[in-house]
């Protein structure tokens, strides 16, 4: 009896050790190490490359009472390694992606697992819960600390309530303001690697926000879930009472990714593809319908056209106008903004100015189709809507303002993108969060605003090449993102002008080319007014012959920041497109990316001479290259380059 009991103590001793000890996870290349221990808390370090980047950063997980993460008392383990190719329905980067990582799955007491991926590029971690009825959240920790100090590119908001349309604030996380707080993605750096946070798979769950604690760690805040709601003008509702909880769920689910591209090359943040990775895959049988595409704004013009024999507007003879411009240059679609309906809470009566049947049917004989823009509150308020406009034959509908992130307004996000699905309409949500899935699942989600895009510049000139060179990096970095790029009339910083007659960019033509090239959307918009685009054939038959899809994305050169170089291939077709911000950049590009012994007929779009001054300058041009050949790149202050390259042989 009593050897029996040693012999059962030492067992229960070597258990424990085995438990306590510290578990490694290696990526498939062994460069990125997890350290998981499960001393107190479950807590983690991250080292790349033999670099300490992470350390004592934690995950929790308050489930009413329970603390899940606190004192945890693990069963089981398990390592497994993955490999899976799969092919994007919507491939804005690559069309084929392989997700390959390593797996590590622990099982704990009180029914809750929390798995880790380790990636080449990256780490992610969930939590699931096993629990037989519904629960209630009340918080998750998703603290971060770094083993060094860093600079942050942060988003600061006073409010859960946003339209996350925030300039980039580049700072030491020591001067970050700790009393407001960042939407995602944020990127880190600690002068060696950059840290690119956001999240994936997010379901039923208020989307994160990140708050500073000090200057090495930072940690989540969510919104909590709305009970009481008062009107709010014409497209919102106020909430003016929450509950206690950040939201009531099933009790058996996994919980959404927190995931972190980790790099010392800047250019392998915008070719990540972390979020598809880690998303929940296609649900659609058929998806034979979804065709992605470029459509023309009129919004960003107030549609004034000119130099027409018909007074223009939201009209019948505007809107015939902005179909034939689409048709003359292949474009599938175009928008009818705001002020095609006669009210904006009723999405079945358009403007007395509009026939909208008859537009309808004129765009089908011109091969293109109608989209159309309501605000959320309209969408939620008429449940048939989706049935109503595939009767209608309209393509797809721009939805605005949801400007929330809570649980329920995620739930939205889900229930438009199923309803859409169902009677095969596309859509762009506006007033948006930033991508975390929902796309990957219900690929006819082609874009999401809610960035400083062009919109900006009707007003404000905040869109300007200082801001946009932190956008493929963070904000495209997380998934398709709606700019609304294509202006015909630029402007140096110092020259910029508000207007909404005749919109001023910032940045030179050829900077603004180029980004339908860097920047990635399933609807990419011609945001000028078509006047300026038939006046100017050159430059819009350029544009026009850009795909919105890729089959391969290589980013050649890069700084956050700064300037990056995108080389794209469309079967086998390349384009190239570069962007600086207001430094003067020259630059030598390999193109080796060529397949080998090809020749190339290069047709370009460049800065002109005068660029430098007169931001409209630009030149275009056509020459031979040979695979392997550089191509220089010159590009001023707030420029650009963009290059398309057919093989001849």
């Amino acid at each position: 009896m009593k050897i029996k009991l040693s012999l059962t103590v030492l067992s229960l001793l070597v258990s424990f050790k085995l438990f306590s000890a510290p578990i490694e996870l290696l990526s498939p290349d062994k460069k990125v190490k997890i350290t998981v221990n499960l001393k107190g808390k479950i807590t983690y370090s991250v080292n790349v490359n033999g670099d300490k980047v992470l350390e004592n950063s934690f995950l929790q997980l308050a489930l009413g009472t329970e603390q899940l993460g606190e004192n945890p008392q693990l069963l089981k383990k398990v390592i497994s390694a993955h490999n899976e190719v799969s092919k994007p329905v919507v491939p804005l980067k690559n069309s084929t992606v392989e997700n390959k990582y390593n797996l590590l799955r622990m099982d704990f007491k009180k029914d809750y697992s929390v798995e880790f991926r380790a990636y080449n590029d990256g780490i992610a971690y969930r939590f699931i819960t096993n629990k037989k009825d519904s629960v209630i959240v009340q918080n998750e920790d998703v603290y971060i600390e770094f083993a060094n100090d860093v600079t942050s590119a942060y988003l600061e908001t006073k409010s859960f309530m946003t339209s996350y349309e925030i300039l980039y604030q580049n700072k030491k996380l020591n001067d970050v303001d700790a009393q407001k707080m960042s939407v995602l993605p944020i990127l880190f750096n600690d002068k060696k690697y950059n840290v690119l946070l956001s999240e994936a798979d997010l379901y039923d769950y208020p989307a994160m926000f990140v708050k500073v604690k000090d200057g090495k760690s930072v940690n989540s805040i969510f919104p909590k879930v709305p009970e009481v709601y008062a009107p709010n003008g014409d497209r919102n509702l106020k909430i003016v009472k929450e509950y206690d909880y950040i939201a009531k769920t099933t009790g058996k689910r996994s919980f959404p990714w927190r995931f972190m591209v980790i790099s010392d090359k800047a250019e392998a943040l915008p070719e990540n593809q972390m979020v598809y990775k880690l998303s929940t895959a296609n649900q659609l049988k058929d998806f034979s319908w979804i065709k992605p595409g470029q459509v023309t704004w009129e919004w960003w013009h107030n549609a004034y056209v000119y130099g027409v024999d018909f007074k223009s507007g939201y009209n019948q003879d505007t809107y015939k106008y902005y179909i034939d411009f689409a048709s003359k240059f292949k474009i599938p679609y175009i928008i009818m903004d705001e002020g095609w309906a006669k009210t904006t809470l009723n999405p079945y009566e358009p403007n007395p100015t509009i026939n909208l049947q008859e537009l309808i049917a004129y765009g089908k004989q011109k091969n293109v189709k109608i989209v159309l823009w309501f605000t959320w509150l309209a969408v939620e308020q008429n449940p048939d809507v989706f049935k109503k406009l595939e009767e209608w034959g309209i393509a797809g509908v721009k939805v605005d303002f949801m400007d929330r992130s809570d649980q329920w307004m995620v739930n939205y996000y889900t229930k438009v993108a199923k309803e859409a699905a169902k009677h095969h309409i596309l859509v762009d949500f506006h007033g948006a969060f930033k991508p975390a899935g929902l796309e990957v699942a219900y690929p006819n989600v082609l874009s999401y605003e809610g960035v400083i895009g062009m919109e900006q510049n009707i007003w404000g000139g905040l869109a300007t090449p200082a801001n946009n060179l932190f956008l493929p990096f963070l904000r495209n970095a997380v998934g398709p993102m709606d700019y609304t790029p294509g202006a015909m009339r630029s402007a140096h910083p110092k020259d910029y002008k508000a207007n909404w007659i005749n919109v001023m960019s910032i940045g030179t033509r050829a900077h603004q080319v180029a980004m339908y090239i860097v920047f990635e959307s399933g609807f990419q918009m011609l945001a000028d007014n078509p006047v300026n685009y038939l006046r100017e054939p050159e430059t819009t038959s350029f544009i026009t012959s850009i795909p919105v899809t890729w089959d391969e994305t290589k980013v050649l050169k890069a700084e956050v920041g700064e300037y990056i170089v995108t080389a794209k291939r469309k079967d086998e077709e390349w384009f190239l497109g570069a962007m600086t911000n207001s430094t003067e950049r020259k630059l030598e590009i390999k193109t080796d990316f060529l397949t080998k012994g090809k020749n190339y007929e290069l047709t370009l779009i460049k800065d002109g001479i005068n660029a430098d001054f007169q931001a409209m300058d630009f030149k275009r041009l056509t020459i031979k290259l040979k695979a392997g050949d550089p191509i220089s790149i010159d590009m001023v202050k707030d420029g650009g380059f963009a290059a398309r390259l057919v093989p001849l042989n």
